[in-house]
């Protein structure tokens, strides 16, 4: 192999073609194989970024069976390799299939040097581009708290907030819908603070009968009620040293509301049938998706426990309002799920992508993870599909990714703002846009805006 450091690796059979095709990519370093087993040994030892693929392979030189296998091995193998299959004269449909199955391109024979040349140069250079941009995601897009992914202004101040509030020990509520991570920014808290070697004790208090929370989370001795044949620590007394998270604290019965409030006074607590006061040293979150003031007003949450638990509230947004976490995290999903069923698939095709954009994710971070495990199950090619996902084509056009047109657009609503406010007077809404009249009157005119 020559210098070149561009690897080329070539199935072909014919050795005429073989040849042929040698002196066609002299620019490049060419492996030739004539059969699978060689063309995916090569594949492991040399990494080929392009292959040239003919599907007739013996054993079935003749048909495209050899072809379609040796094509669906190197995918799984190497997954970003550009295939490019060779197929015979007026044998589209083959050609079609390749591609369905996960092909960069196709080229049919007979061969012309220029052409095959132009299409093996045009991959290669996807390649590279594929491959910086992978190289930037992962420099760039390192999630500021385990656990986190996200590139929204909207969860990166949550972050920030976290990373102020984690040394500290003071009492912390959060608050935000089902499914918003609620939990995964408590174990960031507790994993930023002091206490990160000790333990972590979480308590939903919706998932316990209410005749048996009391005994969880203070604990009780022994025979304090029927079937307590033996002294047992509660949550709190567990998580002495460490972290207690209080999920759902918002359906805590208020009979244990006042008991909670006095051991977050006190910071003692007494065992249910027990006369002792036991001293507790831990760090508490709280968290809820319910109204708590609203609840106040009903009369369902104690206000004075409200001010105790709330010293810091961080409030976690809805994923529709967190913009381009919905894709970001889709992709972080599609990663790691993919790769923990074994599959090969390299992302969501265009429509998948823009319904994922659009559509409100009403059960949030959950809904979506839930949705990328069904879809990678039930996928057949190789990207995830609208029916993969089973959801709706989005509804309005994607947001552009062209710079003039959002330029554009924010300009034409700034302007139209400042009209509005100011009574559609023109030299008021200049001075409010810090630009002349006559300036002002231009974009009027570029954006067909009456006053």
């Amino acid at each position: 192999m020559k210098e070149t450091n561009r690897p080329l690796l070539v199935v072909e059979d014919d050795t005429g073609l073989q040849s042929q095709l040698r002196w066609c990519f002299d620019d490049y370093d060419v492996v030739i194989t004539g059969d699978r087993e060689a063309a995916i040994a090569q594949l492991r030892r040399h990494q080929p970024w392009v292959v040239l693929l003919d599907l007739g392979l013996p054993p079935d030189p003749g048909g495209v069976t050899e072809g379609f296998a040796t094509l669906s091995e190197i995918l799984v193998i190497s997954p970003q390799t550009k295939v490019i299959v060779v197929t015979g004269d007026n044998d589209r449909s083959n050609a079609v299939k390749a591609i369905g199955l996960g092909a960069y391109d196709f080229y049919q024979k007979p061969v012309d040097p220029d052409i095959l040349t132009l299409i093996v140069d045009r991959a290669y250079r996807v390649y590279e581009l594929e491959s910086e941009n992978r190289r930037l995601q992962e420099q760039g897009v390192e999630s500021p708290l385990r656990g986190v992914v996200t590139a929204s202004p909207e969860m990166l101040k949550v972050c920030r907030t976290v990373e102020k509030v984690a040394p500290s020990d003071i009492t912390t509520l959060l608050l935000g819908a089902s499914g918003t991570g609620k939990e995964v920014i408590a174990r960031a808290l507790h994993e930023l603070s002091a206490r990160a070697n000790q333990k972590m004790v979480a308590i939903n208090c919706a998932a316990i009968p209410d005749n048996l929370l009391e005994s969880e989370l203070f604990g009780h001795e022994k025979g304090a009620f029927t079937g307590a044949v033996k002294q047992t620590q509660g949550k709190i007394e567990y998580a002495d040293g460490g972290t207690l998270f209080l999920d759902e604290i918002g359906d805590l019965p208020l009979e244990l509301q006042s008991k909670l409030l006095r051991f977050l006074q006190e910071r003692v607590i007494e065992r249910v049938g027990g006369r002792t006061e036991i001293p507790i040293d831990v760090r508490i979150i709280c968290a809820t998706h319910q109204d708590l003031t609203k609840y106040i007003e009903e009369g369902k949450f104690r206000e004075d426990l409200y001010y105790r638990v709330s010293e810091i509230t961080i409030q976690i947004p809805l994923l529709k309002d967190r913009e381009g976490d919905a894709l970001l995290l889709a992709k972080a999903f599609l990663a790691r799920f993919s790769k923990e069923s074994g599959k090969s698939l390299r992302g969501f095709d265009k429509q998948a992508a823009q319904a994922i954009e659009s559509y409100d994710w009403p059960g949030n971070v959950r809904e979506l993870e839930s949705r990328i495990k069904r879809a990678i199950i039930m996928a057949e090619g190789t990207h995830i599909t609208l029916e993969d996902l089973e959801l709706s084509p989005a509804g309005e056009e994607a947001a552009p990714f062209n710079l003039r047109e959002i330029r554009e657009k924010a300009e034409k609503g700034a302007i139209q703002r400042a009209l509005l406010n100011a009574g559609d007077n023109v030299s008021e809404a200049a001075k409010m846009l810090g630009v002349t009249r006559p300036t002002l009157y231009n974009f009027l005119e570029k954006y067909n805006i009456r006053s």
